[in-house]
């Protein structure tokens, strides 16, 4: 049985605009996997990203065109290790 690769699309342009540590515009999003009002987890054209701080809400989510848009106190911006597998706890506290 031969195996074929896939083509992989190509990568979306990834920008992070912040205003006032208040409104976050993210392009090149991915795949959310997880938030709530302290934390958002999400896959980035360049990795994994992590959102933390206080009173968070996605305003905006298009994940065919790879953009979110987040309000609240914005506290850290963290990138992570592209992860491929494992749960989101295990990224989070592994």
């Amino acid at each position: 049985m031969s195996y074929e690769e896939k083509p992989r699309p190509p990568a979306r342009a990834h920008s992070l605009s912040l205003e006032a540590r208040e409104k976050l515009s993210i392009s090149g999003v991915e795949d959310v996997s997880g938030f709530d009002e302290t934390l958002i987890v999400l896959t980035t054209a360049l990795g994994d990203l992590t959102v933390r701080g206080e009173n968070l809400h996605i305003d905006r989510i298009d994940l065919d065109v790879g953009q979110l848009e987040v309000r609240g106190s914005i506290q850290e911006l963290r990138y992570g290790e592209t992860a491929k597998g494992g749960s989101l706890w295990s990224r989070l506290f592994g």
